[in-house]
């Protein structure tokens, strides 16, 4: 099968696969247009577009939407008057003016040969609501389209509606973070969020294969609780949290990154480059789009799908030499907490969540960053001496990266991080509370010692180890021991504890 559309654009610009399976191809076994389960297309053969890069983009953007990374890069190599030609044609033709607006905001100048364009038709968005997420509709008056994107073109990332994502954000999982919060209590949702703000911070530094010290752990921990502030996200904003994240004085920013940075497996030198973030010039730039998008969010945008964008953008923009991968995390956070959707301080664990996750949440970042690393060819000088060089028009696709996959793991993480390990929480205080009251009733042991077998015997799922059976014969009596692995395993199986020891025993 021969392919058409964004495709063939991409195969025959040579640009990096950002398609993935979302392919449209030629097949003589459909007579119309067929959508597979991968997203790609089955296309009639009598369908086929004239062999040029506007003919393939003109059927693209009419029956595959809208890839804003590739009708750039398309419209980049077209002659302007093929474009001008194609819209004098067809002067209402809602694709052609979506072409013609691209265009002229890409190359911010005019169509050649255009002065007198006129159009009669209604106004059309660039893109639709009911396929994407989209932002503010900003009119074009002179090609009659509402440009609606999550941006500017000079930073306008895209996420489309598939049905997983719709799913999550039909379940309104911050509606149900509060409802949680409300039917806990005040006392049980302290104690569980003290747990949460430990966890989200050793959860962030796991993923980086860090432990960190307890002076690192209390440091982030205290950058969380940061998160509620009402205020905005800018350059000295995050400048002075890369410095509270970091510990290094070395690793400290003063301001966005002014050199190339690079992530790189444990391989020497260019074959080990595994991730070029944009270079410095085009960072600041791109960084300048994603703090006005952190700062506004659109009224019809889903507050955790905003979140999500803001941070994996983050991620993949890697404004500064060390400490991105935290901070983009924390973004996710402090997003959140501008919305006022949640009570006071309340923070879904999310990096517990992506850290048992870790197969998805590289498959989320590599969706990007594997097709981006094509963008630059590098090359190794021995020691630290790196050489980048930049394919052609590689900006547009940071301009515009796709960030679906981002936000479907996002949301999924969102979701787990309450409905498993906040309600596990609380699940297991409640338990805890059970139990030590339990014992304390019966038996004289230290509170200490009490609270740290309560842990271990759940932990190891209702059984108190040899190992721990030795280490604490020496002030726990056999029979005690006995009686907190009992009371844990009933507790753990929903059975009262009340009646298994007499008080007076």
């Amino acid at each position: 099968m021969s392919d058409v559309g964004y495709a063939w654009i991409q195969d025959r610009l040579g640009t990096p696969n950002f398609l993935g399976a979302r392919r449209a191809r030629l097949s003589s076994g459909v007579t119309r247009i067929e959508r597979s389960a991968d997203g790609g297309l089955a296309v009639p053969d009598k369908l086929a577009p004239e062999p040029t890069v506007l003919q393939h983009a003109l059927f693209a953007l009419k029956h595959e939407g809208v890839h804003l990374g590739l009708l750039l890069s398309a419209l980049r190599n077209t002659p302007p008057q093929d474009l001008t030609a194609l819209v004098l044609a067809a002067p209402n033709g809602v694709y052609g003016r979506k072409l013609g607006h691209l265009w002229e905001r890409w190359h911010r100048q005019q169509l050649p040969g255009l002065d007198d364009f006129r159009v009669a038709s209604a106004y059309a968005p660039l893109f639709d609501p009911a396929t994407y997420f989209v932002g503010q509709a900003r009119r074009d008056a002179r090609w009659r389209i509402e440009c609606n994107g999550l941006g500017e073109l000079d930073f306008c990332p895209v996420v489309r509606k598939t049905p997983a994502i719709q799913a999550l954000v039909d379940k309104d999982i911050l509606a149900q973070a509060k409802a949680f919060a409300d039917s806990v209590g005040a006392a049980m949702l302290e104690r569980a969020l003290a747990w949460a703000y430990l966890s989200e911070t050793e959860g962030s530094f796991a993923i980086e294969g860090e432990t960190p010290s307890q002076d690192k752990t209390a440091l982030f921990a205290a950058v969380l609780r940061r998160a509620h502030e009402q205020r905005p996200v800018t350059e000295e904003m995050l400048v002075e949290l890369q410095n509270a994240a970091i510990s290094n004085p070395y690793d400290k920013a003063v301001q966005f990154r002014t050199e190339q940075n690079r992530l790189q497996k444990d391989v020497p030198g260019a074959a080990g480059v595994t991730y070029v973030p944009p270079a410095p010039e085009l960072a600041v730039a791109l960084m300048h789009g994603l703090m006005r998008l952190a700062n506004e969010r659109p009224a019809t945008l889903d507050a955790l799908v905003h979140a999500a964008v803001v941070s994996f953008a983050f991620v993949f923009i890697h404004p500064f030499m060390d400490g991105n991968g935290r901070l983009s995390r924390f973004l996710i956070h402090h997003c959140l907490g501008q919305t006022g959707l949640l009570p006071p301080q309340f923070l879904l664990p999310v990096s517990v969540a992506m850290k048992k996750h870790e197969a998805a949440y590289l498959s989320a970042l590599t969706a990007f960053s594997k097709p981006a690393r094509q963008l630059c060819q590098v090359t190794w000088a021995g020691d630290e001496h790196y050489a980048y060089d930049w394919a052609d028009g590689a900006d547009i696709w940071f301009r515009t990266m796709d960030l679906t996959d981002a936000v479907a793991f996002t949301l999924d993480m969102a979701e787990a991080s309450l409905d498993t390990h906040m309600r596990q929480e609380v699940e297991f205080l409640a338990l805890f509370d059970q139990v030590k009251r339990h014992i304390d009733a019966r038996h004289d042991l230290r509170g200490s010692d009490l609270a740290t077998l309560i842990v271990t015997i759940h932990q190891n799922g209702g059984t108190l180890s040899n190992n721990r059976r030795k280490r604490y014969a020496d002030r726990v009596q056999a029979h005690v021991l006995d009686a907190i692995e009992q009371a844990v395993r009933r507790a753990m199986q929903g059975q009262a504890l009340d009646s298994d020891v007499d008080p007076g025993e």
